[in-house]
């Protein structure tokens, strides 16, 4: 089976394709400045493009992981931007765990696993 991989850099790609199957690395703002509302619209915006760069939408989206820095102080935040972002979608399935991230600036990293519309 033959995989494409997408956003190649010399250490990870951003996108791994395999027949209808779609994988994202780890996506995170890129400005660290954000508080998590802003960081999390940040991330969506860049999960949205690559997956329109790999053929799909969110509404194909098969599952989210959620890492967030502080679970306690930001599930609701994230919530709110998460619940605007989905709100034209069925929900999708999704985890949320607290986690250290690489920068302690980052608040949160999102996975995602979709397929290519039929």
């Amino acid at each position: 089976m033959t995989i494409q991989r997408l956003h190649v850099s010399k250490r990870f790609s951003e996108i791994a394709i395999s027949g209808q199957l779609i994988h994202l690395a780890g996506q995170l703002a890129t400005d660290l400045d954000l508080d998590i509302k802003g960081q999390t619209q940040q991330t969506f915006e860049i999960i949205d493009q690559f997956l329109a760069d790999a053929g799909t939408d969110k509404s194909h989206i098969m599952s989210v992981t959620i890492y967030l820095k502080d679970i306690e102080q930001d599930y609701a935040a994230f919530n709110e931007v998460w619940d605007t972002w989905v709100s034209d979608i069925e929900a999708l399935p999704r985890t949320c765990i607290e986690a250290k991230l690489y920068d302690p600036r980052v608040l949160v990293e999102l996975t995602v696993v979709a397929v290519k519309p039929e």
